[in-house]
Parts: C-alpha cells; sequence; structure tokens
C-alpha cells in the first residue's frame, strides 16, 4: 500500500538535494544560508512523520514503530522564520540554455510543450475515479497520492517529450524557479494554519455573533452577501481562501445560512470556497497567483497580476452571491 507520507518524504528529499546544489553554486552570495533554509525545510517532512507517530502513540500506545519529539520541529521552525526574516536567502546564476537556444526548443516543441503539464490532472483523476477503492493507496488519500504520481509521471513524460537524457537539467531547473519564489513559496501553507488557528482561537464564532447582531432575521439575501463577501475580504486580509474558510463558515456558512436557512451543505460550502478565491486574485499575498508571476515576469509593477485579475475577480463574486442565493440556500 502507497502512503502518503511517502510523497512527503519525496518531497522533503528534492528540497534537500537543491539545498546541496545551492551551496555548490558559487554564484550566490548567500549560498550557505540558502542551502541551510531549503535543507532545513527538507528534512521537516520525514521528522514530521515520526513527530505525528508520536502523538498517535500517545493517544493509542503501540500504534506507530518510531517516534520523535516534537521540540526540534518547533526549533526548526523558528530557524526557517529567522533565515527567511532577516533575508538570509539568495540566489545564484540559472544553469540554462540560451534565448537562441530556447526559442529553437520551442519553435520544435510546439503544443507538445503542454503533455507534460496535462499529465499531472490525468493522473490525479484516475487515482481518486479507479484506483480509490481498489487497496493500492493509503485509505482516503488517493487523490493526493495520485497528484505526486502524477509529478512524477509528468517529469519522465516531460524528459521524452524534450529529448532531454540528463536528470540533473529538471533539478537545475527546478532549483532557479525555487530561487526565484525564495520563502514566498511557503505563504499557501503557513497562511492556511493561520485559519486553523484563528478558527481554533474562537474568532469565527466572534465574528458570527456580531453579524447576527447586524443582519436582519430570516434576511436569506443578505446572509449569503455577508458570507461571500466575508469570504472575499478574509481572504485578501488573511492572504488564502483556506485561511479565510474555517473563520467564516464558522461565523456565517454553518449556523446561519446551512442551521437556520436550511441551505443545501455541499451547494453553500462550494460556492463560499469560490468566493474566498475571487479574493486570491487581489490579495498581494497570494504567492502562487500574484507574487510568483510578477518574480519570474519581472514587472517592475508588484500589484500588475492584481490589477489585471481584478476585472475577473469582482463578477465572479458577483455570480457567487446569485448562483449561492439562487439555488443553494
Amino acid at each position: 500500500m502507497i502512503k502518503v507520507e511517502w510523497l512527503y518524504w519525496l518531497i522533503g528529499l528534492i528540497f534537500v538535494v537543491m539545498a546541496v546544489q545551492m551551496a555548490m553554486d558559487r554564484t550566490n552570495p548567500k549560498r550557505w544560508t540558502s542551502a541551510a533554509f531549503w535543507g532545513l525545510l527538507g528534512l521537516t517532512f520525514p521528522y514530521g512523520t515520526g513527530v505525528v507517530n508520536g502523538e498517535l502513540n500517545a493517544a493509542t500506545p503501540g500504534t506507530a514503530s518510531w517516534t520523535l519529539p516534537a521540540e526540534p520541529l518547533g526549533v526548526a521552525v523558528l530557524a526557517l522564520i529567522v533565515l527567511a526574516g532577516f533575508n538570509f536567502i539568495g540566489k545564484g546564476v540559472p544553469v540554462t540554455t540560451t534565448s537562441e537556444e530556447r526559442e529553437a526548443s520551442a519553435a520544435r516543441l510546439g503544443s507538445k510543450i503542454f503533455i507534460p503539464a496535462l499529465t499531472i490532472p490525468v493522473v490525479a483523476l484516475v487515482c481518486a475515479s479507479f484506483l480509490d477503492e481498489s487497496g493500492l493507496f493509503e485509505t482516503g488519500k488517493a487523490t493526493l497520492i495520485g497528484l505526486g504520481l502524477g509529478c512524477v509521471v509528468a517529469l519522465v513524460v516531460g524528459l521524452l517529450v524534450t529529448g532531454e537524457r540528463r536528470p540533473s537539467v529538471p533539478l537545475h531547473a527546478g532549483r532557479s524557479l525555487l530561487e526565484s519564489m525564495g520563502s514566498a513559496l511557503l505563504l499557501p501553507q503557513l497562511l492556511s494554519v493561520l485559519g486553523a488557528i484563528f478558527a481554533v482561537a474562537g474568532v469565527g464564532d466572534q465574528v458570527g455573533k456580531i453579524v447576527n447582531d447586524v443582519l436582519p432575521d430570516h434576511s436569506t439575501y443578505l446572509a449569503v452577501i455577508a458570507y461571500c463577501v466575508g469570504m472575499f475580504l478574509f481572504t485578501v486580509i488573511m492572504g488564502n481562501g483556506f485561511a479565510a474558510f474555517p473563520v467564516m463558515t464558522a461565523a456565517i456558512g454553518w449556523p446561519v445560512l446551512i442551521q437556520q436557512m436550511h441551505g443545501n451543505e455541499p451547494g453553500v460550502l462550494a460556492i463560499g470556497m469560490l468566493a474566498g478565491f475571487c479574493g486570491t486574485l487581489c490579495t498581494p499575498m497570494a504567492a502562487n497567483f500574484n507574487i510568483v508571476p510578477a518574480s519570474l515576469l519581472e514587472l517592475k509593477d508588484q500589484y500588475g497580476p492584481i490589477k489585471a485579475q481584478l476585472p475577473t475577480a469582482l463578477p465572479l463574486l458577483g455570480c457567487c452571491i446569485v448562483i449561492m442565493a439562487v439555488f443553494a440556500v
């Protein structure tokens, strides 16, 4: 049986390998601290398995075979914060081809260059749809494992499509991309954790009390607007739809739209998340949508992606409100 933690170990190994590459790159003025950041991050993946095993053993003795204390993992997180916060992460000169070689390669490959990217969702879909109950994957993890397998298969397909035979080439290209993104790569995960912390702290309950005091009784449309616009605004503030979701759902989505107004649970929650994703297009903290494109395209205006996405985000938010009010509540 393939376990999802094996996927995490593979991700950690890739970070460690790239950290070794950074340490050997003399063009990077901060090569040692950069290698320390990404290498330490990579080592937290397998170490985290031991910490989780320790929690399982605490709840049910004898559940896991090997355990590790959580304190060193906390120290590692603090070290990552220091390295990133004091700008100890740099980048070297990318190991790549010339502009003429890239143009010739693009002309030769044409649309075939999209085949590796399309391979990832196809493999993930096959795993989730046909192999979930096969016993091949860890229970309930077929989609996530399929996504990881899709990335591995896409790498092999990419090498075949481009005719590249050296595995070091995608590693160097991946490292260059990693260095371009920097610590912003971790923003989605960190902001998701922030949302969970806010939920545990009861922020959603307090927001819910304020909204209930303001909203008129049985006002379906105003409740829908409050939920969708709240998801949008909290996502802009917190930088991630997954961070805003537990807060606004605990405040309005579940107690008001679902329990009081008997809304359709999948419809309300799915459309609410889509409203949050509209905010993702408009927040300067969204790494994948805004920070990374501005960095990779070397835009002079770091808010350029947000300005380009606003005409899509705001009408889509309006559509979410209308669809939820008409079909979900």
